[in-house]
């Protein structure tokens, strides 16, 4: 792997740090703003209003996803080749204006393509937020990052529920979204006056190209590793994506719970994930600090959280609201395990730095998929079951699948190659 000198990469000093928590913020705002139809779904005002059966909630639910995938490659190259800073500013301008105008739409095929173009302009997030960790973090300091950076992606749901449901309790649907919306605008004014411009000169661009290219997409394809990542990606999302897309369902229609308090134990699951997600990061880079192998220490913790998740099957035996909540919310918290060592291991330490960006990309492909797939599977075995059980029997099956995943194909050996000048 290529060692990176970059003068900021030792993880050290106040600008890497504070450029790393606004790109937590920044993930934290759009996995709001892709959140938030849930909490709409889960009200009978617009169900009604736009006449929703089971399966139309899942389609809904999904077409984020879809664009969101793919867009993964294009915004992968993009980020390789010019920077970070520029691309990520234009695509998250373009989806909040999205999210704002979704509360504005009066027919479902146009909220569909609100949701479309939510997802196209989220796509760039994860593929520029590893880029510049890649560029800016050593080792020992990846695993920390990753768990920072996660924390983006668990308090966006755990914060964005309650209070996205408070809004249409107190509003209605339409507010709640073009709030969502215009508030995340604030965060572009920090964004543009801290983060140093990284958009290469018409002579740096040649080098660029050329140190980007000696990774192919070829020669990442052909790899193990990333096959392993995505089979990774895709159980791991399945859990969190159902988790933010049907959950709130779950609490209201099967559990009896309000929408109100429905958001508040979603808060409760998500930030469980992230705290342990972060700790969990941390403890394994003072595990590599120490000596101990990377590989082996990320691998570990991912296998242990995706074992801990499987307790969610606990939840379809339980009896009483009490249990099914502790359930819910302990298996999401365990999962917490593997969330920040499984970014750091796939995108990060088995990755050629100047590859990250597109590596990412294509494993971004995966989760994509899994946000798709758990979110219409889920609604359609709703369907068939009438009940929530069969779709909670089915994530246990995926994080099983994620364990042994994991044991198998995360190997040094089976990484991306990188050309020979």
């Amino acid at each position: 792997m290529e060692t990176n000198n970059s003068p900021h990469a030792q993880g050290g000093g106040n600008y890497v740090w504070a450029i790393l928590a606004l790109l937590t913020l920044g993930l934290l705002i759009s996995f709001i703003d892709r959140t938030s139809l849930s909490s709409a779904l889960a009200d009978k005002h617009f169900i009604e209003e736009f006449a929703l059966s089971s399966v139309d909630r899942g389609w809904l639910n999904s077409a984020f996803f879809w664009s969101y995938g793919l867009m993964q490659l294009p915004m992968g190259w993009l980020v390789d080749r010019y920077g970070v800073k520029w691309p990520y500013t234009v695509c998250f301008l373009l989806w909040c204006i999205a999210t704002a105008a979704t509360g504005l739409v009066t027919a479902l095929s146009a909220m569909l393509v609100m949701r479309l173009i939510v997802g196209a302009a989220e796509a760039v997030v994860i593929p520029a937020s590893y880029r510049w960790i890649g560029n800016n973090m050593s080792e020992n300091h990846k695993g920390l990052a990753a768990g920072v950076l996660s924390m983006g992606g668990k308090f966006g749901p755990a914060i964005g529920a309650p209070v996205a449901a408070w809004l249409i309790v107190t509003y209605s649907w339409k507010w709640m979204f073009v709030a969502t919306g215009l508030l995340g605008l604030l965060w572009l004014i920090p964004w543009l006056k801290l983060v140093r411009n990284d958009l290469p000169s018409r002579e740096q661009l040649v080098t660029t190209k050329k140190r980007a290219s000696s990774v192919t997409l070829g020669s990442i394809l052909k790899s193990p590793v990333i096959w392993g990542a995505m089979v990774n990606n895709f159980c791991y999302g399945y859990f969190t994506f159902y988790c933010m897309t049907w959950m709130p369902a779950y609490l209201v229609e099967q559990r009896g719970l309000s929408l109100g308090k429905s958001g508040l134990y979603t808060f409760f699951s998500f930030a469980g994930i992230a705290i342990v997600a972060t700790f969990a990061g941390w403890l394994a880079d003072r595990f590599i600090e120490k000596g101990a192998d990377a590989v082996f220490v990320r691998k570990a913790f991912v296998i242990a959280g995706f074992v801990g998740g499987s307790t969610v099957l606990m939840g379809t035996f339980a009896q009483s609201l009490e249990q099914a909540l502790f359930w819910n919310v302990l298996s999401l918290t365990l999962l917490g395990l593997a969330t920040a060592n499984n970014l750091a291991l796939c995108k990060l330490t088995l990755i050629p730095k100047q590859a990250i960006g597109l590596a990412t990309g294509v494993q971004q492909l995966a989760t994509s998929l899994a946000g798709g797939v758990s979110a219409s599977l889920s609604g359609w075995l709703l369907h068939v079951s009438g009940s929530y059980d069969l779709p909670m029997k089915v994530i246990v099956l995926f994080l099983l699948v994620g364990a042994v995943n994991t044991a198998v194909l995360l190997r040094p050996k089976w990484a991306p190659k990188v050309a020979q000048a």
